[in-house]
Protein backbone atom coordinates (compact mmCIF):
# COMPACT_ATOMS: atom_id res chain seq x y z
CA UNK A 1 0.00 0.00 0.00
CA UNK A 2 1.42 3.41 -1.20
CA UNK A 3 -0.39 5.34 1.80
CA UNK A 4 0.29 2.92 4.99
CA UNK A 5 2.74 5.05 7.33
CA UNK A 6 3.63 2.68 9.83
CA UNK A 7 1.99 -0.31 11.62
CA UNK A 8 0.45 1.64 14.77
CA UNK A 9 1.89 -0.07 17.00
CA UNK A 10 4.08 2.40 18.39
CA UNK A 11 2.94 6.47 17.94
CA UNK A 12 5.82 8.95 18.09
CA UNK A 13 5.71 11.71 20.83
CA UNK A 14 7.57 14.70 22.08
CA UNK A 15 7.00 14.97 26.10
CA UNK A 16 5.91 18.03 26.92
CA UNK A 17 4.55 17.29 30.15
CA UNK A 18 7.10 18.83 31.77
CA UNK A 19 8.28 16.15 33.77
CA UNK A 20 10.20 13.08 32.53
CA UNK A 21 8.25 10.02 31.59
CA UNK A 22 9.65 6.48 32.60
CA UNK A 23 9.68 3.80 30.71
CA UNK A 24 6.40 1.91 31.12
CA UNK A 25 4.66 4.95 32.08
CA UNK A 26 1.07 5.24 31.26
CA UNK A 27 0.73 8.41 28.87
CA UNK A 28 -2.70 9.49 27.46
CA UNK A 29 -1.98 11.11 24.14
CA UNK A 30 -5.56 12.90 23.64
CA UNK A 31 -8.29 9.96 24.39
CA UNK A 32 -5.22 7.42 23.04
CA UNK A 33 -3.71 5.38 26.74
CA UNK A 34 -0.58 4.62 25.60
CA UNK A 35 2.67 3.10 27.67
CA UNK A 36 6.16 4.48 26.87
CA UNK A 37 8.51 2.74 25.47
CA UNK A 38 11.45 4.12 26.43
CA UNK A 39 12.22 6.89 28.87
CA UNK A 40 11.48 9.87 27.43
CA UNK A 41 13.00 13.08 29.32
CA UNK A 42 10.89 16.17 28.75
CA UNK A 43 11.30 18.39 25.24
CA UNK A 44 12.25 14.75 23.97
CA UNK A 45 10.38 12.71 20.95
CA UNK A 46 10.19 8.56 22.11
CA UNK A 47 7.79 6.24 21.26
CA UNK A 48 4.86 4.90 23.03
CA UNK A 49 3.41 1.43 22.65
CA UNK A 50 -0.36 1.34 21.55
CA UNK A 51 -0.61 -1.79 21.73
CA UNK A 52 -0.50 -5.31 23.22
CA UNK A 53 -0.80 -6.75 26.84
CA UNK A 54 1.39 -5.03 29.88
CA UNK A 55 1.15 -5.17 33.74
CA UNK A 56 0.25 -1.44 35.02
CA UNK A 57 -1.00 -0.50 38.30
CA UNK A 58 -4.23 -0.49 39.51
CA UNK A 59 -6.82 0.94 42.15
CA UNK A 60 -8.65 -1.01 45.15
CA UNK A 61 -11.33 -3.32 43.63
CA UNK A 62 -11.77 -6.74 42.32
CA UNK A 63 -11.51 -7.18 38.52
CA UNK A 64 -12.41 -9.73 36.25
CA UNK A 65 -11.04 -11.23 33.16
CA UNK A 66 -12.29 -9.00 30.13
CA UNK A 67 -13.58 -6.21 32.36
CA UNK A 68 -13.52 -2.83 30.70
CA UNK A 69 -10.81 -0.91 32.25
CA UNK A 70 -10.26 2.76 32.60
CA UNK A 71 -7.18 5.21 33.31
CA UNK A 72 -7.82 7.63 36.47
CA UNK A 73 -5.11 10.14 35.84
CA UNK A 74 -4.98 11.44 39.47
CA UNK A 75 -6.26 7.59 41.10
CA UNK A 76 -4.77 5.83 43.94
CA UNK A 77 -2.61 2.54 42.63
CA UNK A 78 -2.63 0.02 45.75
CA UNK A 79 0.60 0.24 47.22
CA UNK A 80 1.40 3.45 44.94
CA UNK A 81 1.78 6.94 45.51
CA UNK A 82 -1.26 8.52 46.04
CA UNK A 83 -2.90 10.58 43.04
CA UNK A 84 -0.13 8.87 40.79
CA UNK A 85 -2.84 7.18 38.48
CA UNK A 86 -4.65 4.52 38.49
CA UNK A 87 -6.44 1.42 36.34
CA UNK A 88 -10.11 1.40 37.46
CA UNK A 89 -13.25 -0.32 36.32
CA UNK A 90 -14.89 3.33 36.91
CA UNK A 91 -15.73 5.02 33.74
CA UNK A 92 -16.93 8.30 35.34
CA UNK A 93 -14.60 11.11 34.50
CA UNK A 94 -12.07 8.62 33.45
CA UNK A 95 -10.12 7.32 30.13
CA UNK A 96 -11.08 4.23 28.47
CA UNK A 97 -8.06 1.75 28.61
CA UNK A 98 -9.02 -1.23 27.43
CA UNK A 99 -9.44 -5.06 28.59
CA UNK A 100 -8.51 -6.92 31.61
CA UNK A 101 -6.56 -9.97 30.33
CA UNK A 102 -6.89 -11.71 34.01
CA UNK A 103 -8.49 -11.08 36.79
CA UNK A 104 -7.03 -9.16 39.51
CA UNK A 105 -7.84 -9.31 43.32
CA UNK A 106 -8.48 -6.23 45.54
CA UNK A 107 -5.32 -6.08 46.69
CA UNK A 108 -3.16 -6.90 43.89
CA UNK A 109 -1.06 -4.19 42.98
CA UNK A 110 -1.08 -4.69 38.68
CA UNK A 111 -3.25 -6.07 36.47
CA UNK A 112 -3.05 -7.35 33.20
CA UNK A 113 -4.42 -5.37 30.55
CA UNK A 114 -4.67 -4.87 26.56
CA UNK A 115 -4.36 -1.59 25.90
CA UNK A 116 -6.93 -0.30 23.85
CA UNK A 117 -8.49 -3.43 23.03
Amino acid sequence: MKNLIQRGKQMTWTNSTGSDVSSGQVVVVGGVVCVASTDIADGETGELATEEVYDLSKATGAITQGASLYWDADGDPVGGTAGSGALTTTSTDNTYAGKAWAAAASGDLLVNIKINA
